[in-house]
């Protein structure tokens, strides 16, 4: 196993399952310790069992993106736990219910931007400094590419304001080596993506990987893009 984040701690949001599963196994392969998160404890056990096949140390906390306190206590947890992490992949979310553009109430709105957008900022804020002061960090933001379905508006609005706020957090660390870039795993046939999408979870790697594994003082506030690598293996990153 490539040891390249020997030592270091990961948390992916939404790591039960699905792409956010991937991305921890993946990250797990370098050698990455991992938090788990879920919406509940026992959603998360899947998971574990795969990365302790791996023989990295592991923490599991859950808790809804929805509610503020859950965030916070999640951010408690873990810093009580591990003093803070190396990489934070914010990679949950949800997709927004399709309906007319102008009959969406603004309580959708509310609800997309809590979990796509607001909880990621909380999270940025609770671990970025501290990533700031040891002089590493990689922060993964999850993008979208989608267009042209005004029916899921307030998701592609909030996926929007995810890529303004990852240049903005990225100019703001960029001299710290702290390192912030956006995602856009594709279109895969997950339980956001639905079962027509043209690609299968898995080729989400090694792509995901790459933002995490950039050098020293590499790209930031940069979009990547999944399935430009899906023809790779890990270790030809």
């Amino acid at each position: 196993m490539n040891k390249k984040l020997n030592g270091k701690w990961a948390l992916i949001t939404g790591s039960s399952k699905g792409i956010g599963q991937q991305i921890a196994v993946g990250l797990a392969r370098y050698g990455c310790n991992i938090v788990i998160h879920g919406r509940k404890l026992e959603n998360n056990k899947n998971t574990k069992e795969l990365l302790e096949k791996l023989g990295v140390k592991t923490i599991s906390v859950a808790g809804e993106l929805s509610n503020f306190n859950d965030v916070d206590n999640i951010i408690n947890m873990i810093f009580k736990e591990i003093n803070g992490v190396d990489i934070l992949y914010n990679n949950a979310g949800v997709m927004s219910i399709p309906d007319l553009v102008w009959n969406i109430p603004m309580e959708e709105w509310m609800r997309v931007f809590q979990i796509n957008l607001f909880a990621v900022v909380r999270l940025c804020n609770a671990f970025a400094p501290e990533m700031k002061k040891r002089g590493f960090g990689r922060i993964i933001n999850l993008s979208s590419g989608i267009k042209d379905q005004p029916d899921h508006t307030p998701y592609s609005v909030s996926k929007a304001a995810i890529d303004k706020y990852t240049r903005d957090l990225a100019y703001e660390l960029k001299d710290d080596n702290v390192l912030v870039n956006y995602l856009d795993p594709g279109w895969l046939r997950t339980n956001l993506g639905g079962p027509n999408a043209p690609n299968d979870v898995e080729t989400v790697l090694p792509g995901a990987l790459v933002p995490a594994l950039l050098e020293d003082n590499g790209p930031t506030g940069r979009s990547f893009n999944a399935q430009d690598y899906k023809y790779l293996s890990d270790y030809n990153l």
